[in-house]
């Protein structure tokens, strides 16, 4: 993923905010650059919400085991005036990466806290990453893309869509599955069968099958899918969470389609957008409405003591089948 910067070979960079995960990665991967460009370096790791100026001093100074040190620094939204200070003043009086022999690699949390000192290093050379933050649908899914492109490999837009949906909130989880598909299968581009080949244990993969089914007509194969589900310990609120996930994305399209909402209005990546577009044939409001109601109820029959959780999934994927005409 990008990131923007405000210098260039500046011996200090600020990771600042964004994807936890995206953060801590790309403090990795700039430490370990920095080591890479300095084989006799020191790596030392200070936190500033405990560090003082005596610790940092001699954090960048010369040791006897080396000259030239990489320094870590976590929590620099934590950090105190005389440290960021120290910091500052010792950036000031650095001729460049090439005349400075420690590099700093400082990581940020984001937000307002500490911002004196962030603005105070950038203002005095410091190299400012911003990590973007993965918030949004489309965000996710580039997310994704950039990893199998980082490896010279493609993935199925479908794929994609099918990783972000069980994965999306776990940036870490997510990277390590894209990165293991590629050392697994030679497939170019890796498709969703792949995909689900290792998220068959997610109730949400099972789920998004049995609502691809039920939308798609097919209700015996949907019950189906969903007893099989349910027999292998899947908890049925997963599933009907799956149906209702599924229902709200094509609600959302069909607003898009009729100018209730904008596009961005709906925030849903533009290709799950255009696919639920194309599954809309036949349905109705009074449908739709009828569908989401019959989730409702299943729901609460779902969460009662005295309720049949399988039947009343069988009549809301029935009627879901039916596009809510039964």
């Amino acid at each position: 993923m990008p990131a923007s910067a405000s210098h260039r070979n500046s011996p200090m960079s600020i990771v600042f905010g964004g994807d936890g995960f995206l953060n801590e990665q790309t403090v990795k991967d700039l430490c370990h650059q920095a080591c890479e460009r300095r084989p006799d370096a020191e790596l030392i790791e200070l936190d500033a919400a405990s560090c003082d100026v005596y610790a940092f001093d001699e954090a960048v100074s010369p040791s006897l085991l080396s000259d030239a040190a990489v320094v870590r620094i976590d929590n620099l939204q934590s950090a105190d005036d005389r440290l960021g200070d120290a910091m500052v003043d010792y950036l000031k009086h650095c001729d460049g990466d090439a005349g400075c022999p420690t590099v700093l690699v400082c990581r940020h949390e984001g937000g307002m806290k500490g911002k004196r000192i962030v603005d105070a290093l950038k203002r005095a050379g410091a190299d400012v990453v911003q990590v973007p933050d993965l918030k949004k649908a489309d965000a996710k899914i580039n997310y994704v893309y950039q990893c199998f492109e980082r490896r010279g490999r493609r993935v199925d837009p479908v794929a994609a869509q099918q990783l972000v949906n069980v994965l999306g909130g776990r940036t870490g989880e997510l990277s390590a599955m894209c990165a293991q598909l590629c050392f697994d299968f030679d497939d170019d581009p890796i498709g969703v069968d792949r995909v689900n080949q290792y998220l068959t244990a997610s109730p949400q993969v099972t789920g998004f099958a049995v609502a691809d089914k039920a939308v798609e007509g097919r209700a015996a194969e949907a019950i189906v899918a969903m007893r099989s589900a349910i027999a292998q310990g899947t908890d049925p609120i997963a599933l009907i969470g799956a149906l209702a996930m599924k229902l709200r994305t094509m609600a959302k399209a069909s607003a898009v389609r009729v100018g209730t909402i904008s596009q961005a209005e709906a925030n849903i990546n533009p290709w799950v957008l255009k696919n639920a577009g194309r599954q809309l044939s036949g349905w109705s409001s009074d449908g739709m409405r009828r569908c989401i109601g019959m989730l409702a109820w299943a729901d609460e029959q779902s969460k009662t003591n005295g309720g049949d959780q399988v039947y009343a999934l069988e009549r809301a994927i029935e009627t879901i089948a039916a596009k809510g005409r039964n």
